[in-house]
């Protein structure tokens, strides 16, 4: 591929990640539950945690809890501190289980913007087909080096009610 195309595709993908342009993973914004201050700054916001939850886009009756630092100071009130990429998940069943449509294995369930440039948290699912549990796996690439950071969680798929258990790899692509 020619020098200048590769330039012109990499500024469009730093505009489209400085002006915030989601993918549809994105489309749903988390619920923020609450933050708890983790480092007291003078004048400027406090770094915090943030815990949020977000329902599975794509399985009614699974919900997800992920909580990640927020940096205070200068940077953090203005927008432009780079966060660090540490996450936990924590995903439950809270309901009947049931599947809005086909996914694959790794399919991006929630994406986030996570610095002016480069980084994004990602949220993805998978299906553990043997055990019928559905799989998440929290992570913050970026797009130089990547990020070893991650964080999974799980739940089984269980009956609710009068309503039998589906089966997860009835719904895979793969």
């Amino acid at each position: 591929m020619p020098a200048p195309v590769v330039l012109v595709r990499l500024l469009a993908a730093m505009l489209a990640t400085m002006l915030g342009i989601a993918s549809p993973a994105a489309a749903q914004e988390p619920e923020l539950i609450f933050k708890k201050s983790t480092v007291w700054k003078f004048l400027t916001p406090d770094h915090k945690l943030a815990t949020y939850a977000i329902d599975d886009p794509k399985v009614a009756g699974v919900a997800c809890h992920f909580t990640v630092p927020e940096k205070g100071g200068l940077s953090g009130l203005f927008g432009v501190a780079e966060e660090l990429s540490n996450a936990s998940l924590a995903c439950r069943q809270i309901g009947p289980v049931s599947f809005r449509g086909s996914f694959s294995q790794g399919e991006e369930m929630f994406s986030e913007r996570r610095s002016v440039f480069f980084k994004r948290m990602r949220i993805v699912r998978g299906c553990d087909t043997t055990r019928n549990v559905l799989v998440y796996l929290v992570y913050t690439d970026k797009l130089i080096e990547g990020s070893p950071e991650n964080s999974t969680s799980t739940v089984p798929i269980m009956p609710w009610g009068e309503a039998p258990a589906p089966r997860c790899a009835d719904y895979l692509d793969d």
